[in-house]
């Protein structure tokens, strides 16, 4: 779906904007605990899923995550980042924005004082959008902000992206490679490689990330697309960024 086209989650969306539940943009927030999850993601996924008439298992194997994660998402046990928030948009053919909204892009140049700071609802990890969008453009970026503790859950899909870290350190693993970076360090890699990362300090870590994903919904279509190249991920465990 692109943007402007009626979303088919709208009925659902609306239902739960009546109730009072509806996913909202957190601006210059402090993150949530894990129990504060809102079932109302996962339930607008889990809906979409099956109005495709997917199994989760398939959505695991296109979206580069374990099934493990899927059902965990789906019961409001756990909250995706924005990057697999992103490859599960992709696969479920909706634009991201049915499930987040995210500050626009406001022209080339953005400054500190001025970037909104946002969140999957629910999620611990805070962005802030830092690229903007233009014909032909194919690099996004946010700068993020991982909580001490913050664990991603491992995912592989089409592209590239680079961390640089900005302040703190991180641990990264890449198909069992592992390596801890620190201010100043960096690493670029073929995001079809299963990787993850974690804040193993008891420090808030921020990380430049620049990836062809498009984390956004900018793009006029994903992307990121599942490939014959992508190999699925089955882990049961706690992603790469965003």
């Amino acid at each position: 779906m692109i943007a402007g086209e009626t979303c088919p989650l709208q009925k659902v969306l609306t239902r739960l904007e009546k109730s009072g539940q509806f996913l909202v943009m957190l601006k210059k927030s402090t993150p949530t605990k894990s129990k504060d999850v809102p079932f109302e993601l996962g339930e607008a996924l889990r809906l979409r899923r099956k109005e495709m008439g997917l199994t989760m298992q398939a959505v695991a194997d296109q979206a580069g995550l374990s099934v493990g994660f899927i059902s965990q998402v789906e019961r409001g046990l756990a909250t995706p980042s924005l990057g697999s928030l992103a490859s599960l948009a992709a696969v479920l053919e909706t634009h991201l924005s049915a499930f987040l909204d995210q500050p626009a892009a406001e022209g080339q140049t953005t400054r500190q004082d001025k970037r909104q700071s946002y969140r999957v609802p629910g999620a611990e990890m805070v962005y802030e959008r830092i690229s903007t969008t233009f014909p032909g453009s194919k690099i996004h970026s946010v700068i993020t902000h991982e909580p001490p503790g913050y664990r991603g859950e491992p995912i592989s899909h089409s592209g590239e992206e680079m961390f640089y870290i900005i302040d703190g350190a991180i641990t990264v693993e890449i198909e069992g490679e592992v390596e801890v970076l620190r201010k100043g360090d960096s690493i670029h890699f073929d995001s079809r490689r299963t990787h993850s990362s974690w804040n193993h300090t008891d420090k808030t870590a921020s990380i430049l990330w620049c990836g062809t994903m498009d984390v956004f919904g900018d793009a006029p279509e994903p992307i990121h697309k599942p490939s014959s190249q992508q190999k699925p991920n089955n882990d049961q465990t706690g992603e790469g960024k965003p």
